[in-house]
């Protein structure tokens, strides 16, 4: 976990809270613990948007380091099959690991802003003063509003890397079940289709990225 850099540093003792996070990452109790120790639902927020961000970074290094390997399986005439059907394997596994922390991240994302936003609501009628009421009603409809658009395209980036691990695992599946020749040829055909796939991914994770820096900076 990425610390804030507006953590004081005595709160680094507080990193080994991040293994029991999952825990309590939807629970009034965490947020509560953690505000104690002068981290709020605002900084938590930064660091797994932040967080949401690198894991998107991470997988399109992934997928496309999966798609040069599935292009050199294919596109040899000769090869040690077995040996191709590992190495696809291999970058399938990596590809998935990273796809799911991926999910795992904007999960935690959404958990923490749901939490953020219901407080910053709930306060709006301690205030006295109308004015300012009305400046934090605003700034909390317009931060919301950003929000909302970033997860939105955290999501779409989301869903677009299922088809292409189910093409990923289809055709790892192909091989393993035909070491033969005329399976890597087959495996040539599918091959323009999962590139065209991975480069939509990317461009979506691209656009993912931008918005969660965006609402970063909207944040600090």
């Amino acid at each position: 976990m990425n610390i804030h850099p507006r953590f004081p540093s005595s709160l680094l003792l507080t990193a080994a809270l991040f293994s029991f996070s999952a825990l309590f990452a939807c629970s009034s109790t965490y947020y509560t613990a953690m505000e104690k120790v002068g981290i709020h639902k605002r900084d938590i927020l930064v660091d797994r948007v932040e967080g949401a961000r690198d894991a998107q970074t991470r997988a399109q290094e992934e997928f496309s380091s999966a798609l040069e390997k599935f292009s050199s399986v294919v596109e040899l005439e000769e090869t040690d099959l077995k040996a191709a059907y590992e190495k696809m394997r291999d970058a399938y596994d990596r590809s998935k690991e990273r796809a799911e922390e991926v999910s795992e991240r904007i999960d935690s994302v959404e958990s923490v802003a749901g939490a953020l936003f219901a407080e910053w609501e709930d306060e709006l009628s301690l205030y006295e003063n109308a004015k300012l009421r009305r400046s934090s009603e605003q700034k909390l409809d317009a931060t919301r509003r950003q929000y909302e658009k970033m997860l939105a395209k955290m999501r779409d980036a989301e869903e677009k890397m299922e088809p292409v691990l189910q093409t990923f695992q289809d055709n790892v599946l192909y091989l393993k079940h035909n070491l033969n020749a005329q399976a890597i040829g087959a495996l040539r055909t599918e091959f323009a289709s999962l590139r065209g796939q991975i480069d939509t991914l990317i461009e979506k994770m691209n656009s993912s990225i931008q918005a969660s820096n965006a609402f970063i900076a909207e944040l600090q």
